[in-house]
């Protein structure tokens, strides 16, 4: 969650020019099968990893996104999806993996119908932090979203970039 109204306030600029990134391009699989992996940021002291482990397996709305990119970035996110929760702010580190368990919807803390959110449930801690610094400096991850665009809140993660940050947080991908 970021400060200032929800957890997805932020970006300047669309990626891609508004569209959501396809990430899951495996051949042998038909499109509607794919699972795509995404980063959520959140302000460690507004929603932190402790806050989402808390929500169990009903988990949470991603509530607040302001950003039209995130919010296309969701809606084209499916049950099942897996992705990163990151510490934005404090930290700037991925903490955890989380699954959407609710695709998207209207945003419940506004009336206004452009903003849509999905739900997301904890899954399971990293051995380890993964820094915004280590993803620079790491090998396969130069044209992560993360690295050249580290104010859009709700982003795609190739499935190398899964893979690589999965390896470098100490669990199995």
């Amino acid at each position: 969650r970021l400060q200032g109204g929800g957890r997805g306030l932020g970006g300047v600029g669309p990626l891609c020019h508004g569209g959501p990134v396809p990430v899951g391009d495996d051949p042998g699989m038909e499109a509607g099968d794919r699972m795509n992996h995404w980063l959520f940021k959140s302000e460690p002291d507004v929603w932190g990893w402790d806050h989402q482990i808390a929500k169990g397996d009903e988990g949470e709305e991603w509530h607040g996104v302001r950003n039209y990119q995130a919010r296309n970035n969701m809606r084209a996110m499916k049950v099942g999806d897996l992705g990163f929760f990151y510490h934005s702010n404090i930290g700037k580190e991925v903490v955890g993996i989380v699954e959407v368990c609710r695709e998207s919807s209207p945003d419940s803390t506004t009336d206004d119908p452009r903003w849509d959110c999905v739900w997301i449930r904890a899954v399971r801690p990293f051995q380890r932090a993964v820094t915004l610094e280590d993803c620079k400096i790491q090998p396969g991850l130069e044209r992560m979203v993360l690295v050249n665009n580290t104010r859009l809140s709700v982003q795609p993660v190739s499935p190398e970039e899964w893979q690589i940050v999965c390896r470098m947080g100490g669990v199995e991908p």
